[in-house]
């Protein structure tokens, strides 16, 4: 059966962040795989999901922060797993984690330094390592003492950050996605990296309820974390640690006046291209 795709190439101005937004928004309205360029991004959908007003509700398009120009075309059926081989390349994080791909050759000899090697298929799910808050997040973890540590990946994308936890000694674990995409994806992470101690859950923090965790991880945008705030605090255990990003420099003290109401302490703040992971103590 030859599926037939439309594509619509963006010209973003400038790219980030809104490329990251667009694409989310994206996703949310049925686009199923996305190639970044040097301009912006191509995303596609299945020509049988498509309608002529599939971009009237992507609001970033609607920004005065960006400019934004794109054509369409109609696409005959893709390799998806062409398409984003050419755009993952392998990376390290502070020369102590790999983060790779199937397709990749193992990572850099253990003896130079890389203790940790975690292998993801993105798919199109977010948290590669690539973008800066996952690639920040998991700076905040390598400091941590994780051992027997109930951890909470809350919105996990592709399960990176807790495979990671696994890695360092965390059980159990939970990962949360609301996408769906992003749950299958995450449950086969989960197993290409031969984790034990992660359950994967389809769904958002109503499913928190009577939950509680010694390390909450949440990379999500800026609303929805003020939005689910109060959730996370009956969650934190005494002493527990709380790690924040999806957002910029200049969202922190919206973000720290919030957290600052359930008297956590913030303890570290690691910046990278503006944006922010912060690290809070209770």
């Amino acid at each position: 059966m030859n599926i037939k795709y439309i594509g619509y190439t963006f010209k973003i101005i400038p790219k980030e962040p809104a490329t990251e937004i667009l694409i989310a928004e994206l996703s949310y309205a049925g686009f199923e795989s996305f190639v970044e360029n040097e301009d912006g991004v191509t995303a596609y959908i299945q020509e049988k999901d498509w309608n002529s007003k599939i971009l009237e509700n992507i609001q970033i398009l609607n920004s005065d922060e960006f400019k934004f120009t794109f054509k369409k075309e109609v696409i005959a059926q893709t390799n998806w797993n062409s398409e984003w081989e050419k755009n993952f390349n392998q990376i390290q994080v502070d020369n102590l984690v790999s983060i790779r791909a199937p397709f990749h050759e193992n990572p850099i000899p253990m003896n130079i330094g890389i203790k940790y090697d975690i292998v993801i298929e993105p798919k199109m799910s977010f948290g590669t390592g690539h973008h800066e808050t996952t690639h920040m997040m998991v700076q905040h973890l390598i400091s941590l003492d994780l051992t027997n540590k109930k951890v909470l990946d809350m919105g996990c994308g592709t399960g990176i950050l807790a495979i990671f936890a696994e890695m360092k000694g965390a059980k159990p674990i939970d990962a949360i996605d609301i996408d769906n995409w992003c749950y299958i994806n995450s449950l086969e992470n989960v197993e290409r990296n031969n984790c034990k101690q992660i359950t994967v859950y389809e769904g958002d923090a109503s499913l928190l309820m009577n939950k509680k965790y010694d390390i909450i991880i949440a990379n999500i945008n800026r609303n929805i974390l003020m939005n689910d705030m109060k959730v996370y605090m009956n969650c934190l255990n005494d002493k527990g640690v709380l790690l924040l990003s999806g957002f910029y420099k200049k969202d922190i003290p919206v973000i720290d006046s919030e957290v600052s109401k359930y008297s956590l302490i913030l303890d570290e703040v690691i910046e990278r291209n503006n944006w922010v992971a912060l690290k809070y103590l209770k």
